[in-house]
């Protein structure tokens, strides 16, 4: 099939003495050759490509009696993200323009289209659309707001552990309760302070203390699910918020968190530093609203902890 414009149904001339309104096939061909955007049009029900401008011509060659699919997407059926049954209505009357973008999957560049169903010289309705490369700038769209996504994350993630920080805690274990209120499941809580981690400090220097919470922060990435939220809240404190777990099976993991810290030393130049932790559980009971009861009761449970010799585990329902 060629490319060039179907013949319009142009009258031969214009009256005499009068000035024509209607553009000539060639007047029509040269605006949409010289377009910088693709323009097609292809039938709304075959899919047959009917027509298609200079520019989309030099970037994926004739369209030979083709699919539209076939040209634009190397396809060999039609596109998932179609978009013919936006273009009328239940009547079969043509709608207003649908307007949206995508990423071709064949060249890979970004494109705004302007799909509309319009009755074709035959009398059929055809789809024509108006595809203009907007690459450079969703590029610069989806850099912008990644690096939003990266500022907020590091917004939320603790510097030295990698763990999250308070905010996040407070922020995410809002959602997780949320979550637990909707689902009826349980929600328990551990939170935990380093024993003696100034004395870390002023025997070894802060760089050994700093060691120390990294050690840290990397038992907790590796013992704790994905589904709870493992955060430094302050200092050398540290909280986790378990999903669907009761206070018992909390106590386990904080049991395990305690025999790893006391297995695997910290090494720090020529010295090996086995720290400890007081540990304190709490569960959420059902009539509470938000977080503050079971963090002070985990928090006392904590304290008791250090006050009966610290590096143990205290539960406080």
């Amino acid at each position: 099939m060629k490319s060039a414009i179907p013949f319009l149904n142009l009258p031969a001339a214009p009256e005499a003495g009068g000035i024509s309104e209607v553009t000539p096939a060639e007047g029509l061909r040269a605006v949409l050759d010289n377009l910088d955007a693709l323009v097609y049009v292809s039938d709304l029900e075959t899919h047959d490509l009917l027509y298609m401008n200079a520019y989309g011509r030099k970037i994926w060659g004739s369209i030979d009696g083709r699919k539209c699919w076939e040209v634009l997407q190397d396809s060999a059926s039609p596109c998932d993200f179609c978009t013919n049954h936006l273009l009328i209505d239940a009547e079969g009357t043509p709608s207003p323009p649908h307007i949206w973008e995508f990423q071709n999957r064949l060249d890979q560049r970004w494109y705004q289209c302007r799909d509309q169903a319009i009755p074709w010289i035959d009398g059929r309705l055809v789809r024509l659309e108006i595809a203009t490369d907007i690459t450079e700038r969703k590029e610069m769209e989806l850099a912008l707001k990644e690096a939003h996504e990266k500022a907020r994350a590091a917004a939320l993630e603790d510097d030295l552990t990698g763990l999250r920080n308070r905010r996040a805690f407070f922020e995410l274990g809002n959602q997780l309760l949320k979550q637990s209120r909707r689902n009826g499941s349980p929600l328990a809580i551990i939170m935990f302070d380093l024993d003696y981690f100034k004395k870390i400090n002023d025997n070894h220097g802060h760089e050994a203390g700093d060691e120390v919470l990294r050690h840290i922060g990397q038992l907790l990435e590796s013992n704790v699910r994905e589904a709870d939220i493992a955060a430094r809240i302050g200092g050398e404190e540290f909280a986790i918020l378990l999903a669907d777990a009761h206070a018992v099976q909390a106590s386990e993991l904080a049991e395990r968190l305690l025999e790893l810290m006391q297995k695997t030393p910290v090494r720090y130049r020529d010295v090996r530093i086995r720290p400890t932790a007081s540990f304190g559980i709490s569960a959420l009971h059902p009539e509470e609203p938000d977080l503050k009861n079971l963090l002070a009761r985990a928090d006392n449970a904590m304290y008791e902890s250090k006050a009966l010799g610290r590096g143990r585990v205290r539960i406080k329902p």
